[in-house]
């Protein structure tokens, strides 16, 4: 399954761990936006992780999914680099 994640974070410590949650699962595309390709049980790891750091009343993350032709027909405009969704990731 291909996402966008994206996070509003309001501790700096919380928002560096996020971050590196993020970086195991897939590639940032903005400061805050990560572009994932996933199996549904990585998925689920993902938002286990992701739920043990957040403060609900403070932060947000949003999981946006993108259906494989949706994923083919993402448009850059100005600064950015096409992520090939077929590639492999590695979670550790």
């Amino acid at each position: 399954m291909n996402m966008i994640v994206a996070y509003d974070i309001a501790d700096p410590r919380r928002l560096m761990r996020i971050a590196k949650v993020m970086l195991d699962y897939g590639v940032r595309v903005q400061k805050s936006i990560f572009e994932v390709s996933m199996t549904p049980q990585a998925f689920h790891g993902l938002k286990e992780r992701v739920e043990k750091i957040i403060v609900e009343e403070e932060d947000g993350v949003k999981y946006f999914p993108l259906c494989e032709p949706c994923a083919g027909t993402v448009e850059i405009i100005g600064q950015g680099q096409f992520t090939d969704p077929d590639s492999e990731y590695y979670v550790y």
